[in-house]
């Protein structure tokens, strides 16, 4: 066998993110390995640790000796599997082109399916290409870090594997919002659409405008705020953003909605798209987000909340348990008709019933 492949896709883009993780299939092709198909030949153990980076080859043998690997039966006259999926005890076990395998995936470390109900989703525009849903605050859109179910995507993918859409037109999102942040996501329903939707975020052909609580009273109505962001090295959270001289370019346009009792509504329209760029550049000028652990008083809220430790007093002393930031508009063009579509999320009812209070 020549060369090799790099990290290679333990599960593929277009799975069904709504069904449970009981068991993974792969099957072996010579393209992953840059070599030609009748000259594939490869080790069980192999092959395995090429999609099991994060295992060792003994860990992976492991797998193999604990009955957790199935493989197509070969005969001699099918040598790359007739089919019939076995038990394989040989780590040696030697693969060709085509041959299916199955990792059954010990039962402590599965992901259940998704727990709460699809409907809980608003829709607020859809056609046969895309669809808009309107997220509700502390809602991950993708299974990432300690949130592995009840995603967003992982609900829509259930809306959808319903309606019996092919493998290759599971849905796929266009962007994302963090877990805290409300408002609307813009989703593909197949790979081509989801291709000319992101050309257009690429192309800044996307308009987003947002609202967003800020603490104080800003002396403008509004204005543009223009700080180059880049990694704020200083501070122990990786993720952290905060404007630095030579940075990655980033401008906010800004006006206040409504003023209110130490705070204030104020809609931001990002004509760039940097990580947390509304976030530091309100903080920026004075104004950080109400609720923001990680851009408001003290960095530490974030840690705290991280690590399951935020205090009564903390979350008064923050005056919102999230980050007061809701997606409220976002215009862009159908794939199918060319027309100009937007659309529209009221205030979330949690930020609505805050600034009521106030």
């Amino acid at each position: 066998m020549r060369g090799g492949p790099g990290r290679m896709r333990l599960f593929p883009k277009d799975r069904d993110l709504s069904e449970g993780t009981e068991r993974v299939e792969l099957r072996v092709r010579a393209s992953d390995f840059q070599t030609r198909r009748d000259e594939l030949e490869i080790r069980l153990d192999h092959f395995l640790t090429r999609y099991l980076p994060w295992r060792s080859r003994s860990q992976v043998q492991g797998l193999i000796r604990e009955e957790r690997i199935l493989v197509d039966a070969a005969t001699p006259d099918h040598p790359r599997g007739n089919g019939e999926l076995l038990v394989e005890r040989r780590p040696g076990r030697r693969l060709h082109d085509g041959t299916r395998v199955v990792i059954v995936i010990p039962e402590e470390l599965r992901l259940p399916v998704t727990s709460q109900f699809p409907d809980e989703l608003e829709i607020l525009w859809e056609d046969e290409d895309a669809l808009a849903v309107d997220k509700p605050p502390m809602l991950t859109v993708h299974p990432a870090g300690r949130h592995l179910t009840d995603t967003l995507i992982q609900k829509v993918h259930a809306i959808y594997g319903s309606r019996a859409l092919p493998r290759s037109s599971r849905p796929r999102l266009c962007h994302r919002l963090d877990r805290e942040t409300s408002g609307i996501v813009l989703i593909g329903k197949h790979p081509r659409a989801h291709s000319a939707l992101m050309q257009q975020f690429e192309n800044r052909e996307v308009s987003k405008e947002y609202l967003a609580v800020v603490q104080g009273s800003p002396e403008l109505e509004g204005g543009v705020i223009d700080h180059a962001l880049g990694p704020a090295r200083a501070s122990a959270i990786q993720i952290k953003m905060t404007t630095v001289a030579r940075g990655l370019a980033s401008r906010t346009e800004w006006n206040v909605v409504r003023r209110h009792r130490g705070c204030t509504l104020v809609a931001c329209r990002p004509l760039t798209g940097r990580q947390h760029q509304i976030r530091v550049h309100m903080a920026a000028i004075g104004h950080p987000l109400v609720g923001d652990k990680l851009y408001g008083p003290d960095e530490q809220y974030f840690q705290r909340a991280a690590d399951g430790t935020l205090t009564d007093a903390d979350l008064a002393a923050l005056e919102f348990p999230r980050q007061a930031l809701h997606a409220h508009r976002l215009s862009f063009t159908s794939p199918r008709t060319g027309a100009r579509v937007e659309v529209v999320s009221p205030l979330a009812r949690d930020l609505a019933a805050f600034l009521e209070r106030r």
